[in-house]
């Protein structure tokens, strides 16, 4: 079974925001909602990393633990979505999920029972794939026409890195694996240029 999993690069997220940017795009996000976010640490110090952060899917999402009317579902691909037509807006969702995945529209806050929204992982949601509803609740539905989400694909640095949790860690390792060797090289030149100086 395919898990599709999110992970950002922090040695090559350069904080542009086309992620977030090509996001609010696709799918008509409401104002007041950013599905995705970039996040920086140590903003202007040295090991300073930015991080592009949206749900992040988990295999035991804590927002489906807590949700007392149960609208956040698994897909076969492992893509956790939520019903809006069952939402209450209760909130817990937005308490539980540690990177603040689950979101209030900026016109509907808790006392008027507003519904919630999230990323989709480009998924859409219960209803026909490609229909009218499902668009109009939660954006355009990528998976089904065989793409990836689009905020990975707008990634110019390839930071954000979007599919099969298999394929997004072969990819990843590699990466590890090419700086790790690059930094052995330079060693060496170094090392090199060392005893030809002496």
């Amino acid at each position: 079974m395919a898990r599709m999993k999110f992970y950002c690069d922090a040695e090559r997220c350069i904080e542009c925001n086309a992620c977030v940017t090509a996001c609010k795009n696709e799918h008509e996000v409401p104002w007041g909602v950013n599905r995705r976010r970039v996040v920086t640490i140590k903003d202007g110090e040295p090991g300073e990393r930015s991080l592009s952060v949206a749900c992040m899917h988990c295999s035991d999402a804590p927002c489906a633990a807590v949700c007392p009317v149960d609208c956040f579902y698994t897909t076969d691909d492992g893509v956790v979505l939520h019903d809006k037509d069952i939402c209450i807006g209760c909130g817990y969702c937005f308490y539980a999920c540690p990177f603040g995945a689950p979101q209030f529209p900026s016109d509907a806050a808790f006392a008027s029972r507003g519904k919630m929204d999230k990323c989709t992982f480009c998924a859409g949601g219960p209803e026909d794939d490609h229909s009218s509803a499902e668009y109009k609740k939660y954006g355009r539905n990528r998976l089904a026409e065989g793409k990836l989400p689009l905020c990975a694909e707008m990634c110019s640095t390839k930071a954000l890195l979007a599919g099969d949790a298999n394929m997004v860690s072969d990819i990843y390792r590699k990466r590890i694996v090419n700086r790790g060797a690059s930094v052995m090289n330079w060693g060496v030149s170094y090392d090199n240029a060392k005893l030809r100086t002496r």
